[in-house]
Parts: structure tokens; sequence; C-alpha cells
């Protein structure tokens, strides 16, 4: 076999080398290539994070928000408080509000009597047919109770047939009463003995309520105070005897004498008592 000429064999071996050559060059560039950019990136200083801007302040207030914020807030025992007042309010109301006294005894008997002799008399003693009773009238006409007593328990006739003309206090304030009324007509007996309707503790009771309701005598007075006690408070021994039967107007004098200031005779007497 006829063999390839040295010169032919050099240059295809330097074609060869040649072709090697750049093929390094380029494999060694294609990799320059390839590391440079990761080379830059880890020379390269990490990017800053981008800076995000505060939001805005909110608006202030309104005026109204603020005084509100501002205000002092309520305590907490303040409802618990708030929740009495009805109640204090209620019995506020009670306090202030006028107590109606309650009438026992003979004043409470006399009141329920008198509804018979408010028809000459006015319902509140201001007068009619019959003589005024109240503002003091009947106190000047009978300063002692009996007396009073004397003249609803017997009415008038008895004093006619005693031939008297006036009746109660002869020295009376503005003159001594007639025995006759504005019209003319006697007062008419009241006492069972004579004919009248009513008990004796009736009748009592009713002089009280007279005095006392009508006519104003004050029991605290130093005036009133004793025959208050004896005859017309609800712990009136007198009129306790009488409601029970246990005396008359006849014996209270002898039943009583012990008593202070014991009672005059009451029911027979026409007399003002003392005369």
């Amino acid at each position: 076999m006829a063999g390839i000429p040295e010169h032919l064999l050099k240059r295809a071996q330097e074609r060869r080398d040649a072709l090697a050559g750049k093929t390094a060059e380029s494999g060694d560039a294609s990799a320059l290539a390839t590391n440079l950019p990761a080379k830059t990136a880890e020379n390269k200083p990490a990017a800053s994070a981008p800076v995000v801007s505060a939001p805005p302040p909110p608006p202030p207030d309104p005026a109204y928000v603020v005084a509100a914020k501002s205000r002092k807030k309520i305590p907490f025992w303040a409802m618990a408080t708030l929740s009495l007042l009805p109640l204090w309010a209620f019995l506020y109301v009670l306090a202030v509000k006028p107590q109606e006294r309650v009438v026992e005894g003979p004043l409470a008997v006399g009141a329920g009597v008198y509804g018979s002799c408010a028809g000459c008399h006015g319902a509140g003693g201001a007068g009619g047919a019959g003589r005024v009773l109240h503002q003091g009238e009947v106190l000047k006409t009978f300063p002692k109770i009996e007396d009073m007593l004397n003249f609803v328990y017997t009415g008038s006739q008895q004093y006619v047939s005693a031939g008297l003309k006036i009746y109660g206090n002869p020295d009376r304030e503005g003159g001594a009463h007639a025995l006759l009324s504005y019209n003319g007509n006697p007062m008419p007996q009241q006492g069972e003995k004579y004919g009248g309707a009513l008990t004796e503790a009736e009748i009592l009771g009713v002089v009280c309520h007279e005095r006392y309701a009508l006519s104003g005598a004050d029991p605290q007075s130093e005036e009133w105070k004793s025959e208050y006690e004896k005859w017309c408070s609800p712990e009136s021994e007198i009129f306790a005897a009488l409601e029970a039967g246990a005396a008359n107007f006849d014996n209270l004098a002898e039943t009583y004498s012990a008593m202070e200031n014991a009672p005059a005779r009451v029911g027979t007497d026409p007399r003002p008592s003392g005369k």
C-alpha cells in the first residue's frame, strides 16, 4: 500500500490541531460566558428592598368626638344608684304627702252622728235653720262641755219649762243665744230619755265632734287639754263607760266625783254649770 506523504500527514495534523485549538478556545469562551454572570452575581451587592412609604396620618377627630372621648365616664356604681331613683321618689312623695289623721273614739262616733244634724247646722257647721257651730261659736256658747251635753240631750223644751229664755253662757261674747233658732223653732231633744234617737255615748260623740272638729278647740292647748282627755279622747274613761252602758248621764257626777275636775251633772239641770 502506498504510504501517505509526510507533508500531507503533517498538514492534516496541523489541521486537526488547529481545529482542536479553536474548539478549546470556543469551549473556554463558552465556559467563561457561562460562569461570568454567576461571578458577577456573586460579586454584585444585593439590591436594597423597595422603600414603602408610611400611610398618611388619620384626619383629626371632630370637636364633638374629642369632647366625648375626654368626658369622664360614668362610674359602674352609678347605674345601680339610678335604678333606685324610682323607689326614692316614691318614698319622698309619701314623706311629703299630708297624712290623714285617723279619728277614733268619741270623735269617730260623732262624725257619723253629725250627718243627722247637718240639715239644720250645715255640713261644716256654718249654720242654716240652726245656729252656727264652727269657728269657735260653740265654745263661746258652751265654755263647759256639760252644759252643751245638757242642751243637746234635753233640747230647748226643758229650758222653757224651767222658765229660761236663753241657754248656754249668759255672758257670751256677742250676746247670749235665745232658746229659739233662726227659724223660730226650738232645738229638738236628742236623748232617749226625752224621746230622742241618740244614745248617751252618741250624744257625747257628736258634741265632741262639734267642739273639736267643727269649732276648732285645740286638744293640746292648756284651755282644752283637760276636757279633751276626760271626755273626747280615744282613751276617755267616761265615753267607754257610756258606750258599755256602765254609766249614764244621771250618775256621771257621782260615779266620777273623785276625778280631778269631776264632771257636773248632765241631762237634768238646764242651768249653766255652777249657776
